[in-house]
């Protein structure tokens, strides 16, 4: 996976929310975390499992809900962030950490209610195989998002360090066929990439997503869109 060892420094974890969810990034948080409900619906009971669930932004947000999750990462440090995170949310009775591949998850068949990986498939170097795990422990829906190939997303991931994987529609397509899936929803965002957002105080990420939300709504917006959201069925 890209940036592996990067992603489980200590100093990574620690700082890994306020450097990405902070001034403008609250605006990015917000939109994921209204994503995963508009996807999942109502979670009271539901058994859920996230993957590459790093801090648990939204592991804790489910747990608050009435979700039984479990999320499971890599990283040793992003976990602890996430036990923390829950201990002051007082849901960790509903949540489980744990340490574990993503490519070979540690559980039977058919064992989630819904299963999601949020940021994950950007990094994935065997997307077609990770997809069929989360496949096989879920038994009604998974959910994960993208980084789209033909958009903003592609001038700003040229200059990254590490870059991203980006797909076409095409690739999704395949994507769910081999793995099963059904594609019952699809949502399209953010004409500008996540790291424009980041480094602007939030009022003026504010007015600047206005105006993109706006060029979203029009006929283009799914074109131009950098991010997508995948809603399927088992």
């Amino acid at each position: 996976m890209k940036g592996q060892e990067w992603y489980q420094a200590d100093t990574v974890a620690e700082e890994y929310e306020s450097k990405r969810f902070s001034r403008g990034g609250r605006l990015i948080d917000r939109r994921e975390k209204q994503a995963v409900l508009d996807a999942i619906g109502p979670v009271d009971e539901k058994k859920v499992l996230e993957v590459a669930c790093g801090t648990g932004r939204f592991t804790v947000m489910l747990a608050e809900r009435g979700a039984d999750i479990t999320g499971l990462d890599i990283s040793g440090p992003m976990l602890q962030q996430g036990r923390e995170k829950a201990r002051a949310a007082d849901v960790d009775d509903h949540v489980e950490f744990m340490r574990g591949d993503a490519a070979r998850l540690p559980f039977p068949d058919n064992h989630f209610d819904t299963v999601l990986a949020m940021r994950f498939f950007h990094l994935a170097d065997t997307p077609a195989a990770f997809l069929a795990e989360m496949r096989r422990v879920a038994k009604e829906q998974v959910f994960f998002d993208t980084f789209n190939r033909f958009s903003t997303r592609s001038l700003y991931n040229w200059a990254l360090p590490m870059g991203s994987r980006l797909y076409s529609r095409w690739e999704i397509d395949r994507l769910l066929d081999g793995a099963g899936l059904e594609l019952a929803e699809e949502d399209h965002d953010w004409v500008l990439p996540y790291g424009f957002y980041r480094k602007m105080p939030n009022e003026l990420a504010a007015s600047i997503r206005s105006i993109d939300t706006a060029i979203g709504g029009t006929p283009l917006g799914d074109k131009l869109a950098s991010v997508s959201y995948w809603n399927t069925h088992v």
